[in-house]
């Protein structure tokens, strides 16, 4: 029987670095999508859009970006949707032996 993936839901801590990315008015449009999905997520099963993944992504690369933004954009990526486990790769053949 598969195993259910976890539910994962933002933390207390995630909010409120969420709500800092929001209100801050440097903070880039990239990380306040990423903190509105993760604010949206607090107390809820929605899951992270591929688009604000993708957002998510870009703060996560941006040297600029402060720690809280960071926190926020981990947060949502970690909780995008249709998050599939991680296929095992297939063995390697072994090439045939000449005489």
């Amino acid at each position: 029987m598969a195993k259910k993936p976890a539910s994962e839901k933002t933390s207390a801590k995630v909010a409120s670095a969420a709500a800092k990315v929001l209100k801050d008015p440097k903070a880039s449009k990239n990380a306040k999508s990423a903190a509105a999905s993760a604010l949206t997520q607090k107390g809820s099963d929605e899951r992270t859009s591929s688009k604000v993944a993708s957002k998510a992504a870009k703060v996560l690369k941006d040297p600029k970006a402060s720690k809280a933004e960071k926190t926020v954009a981990a947060s949502a990526l970690t909780q995008k949707a249709g998050k599939a486990p991680a296929k095992k790769a297939a063995p390697a053949k072994k090439a045939a032996k000449k005489k």
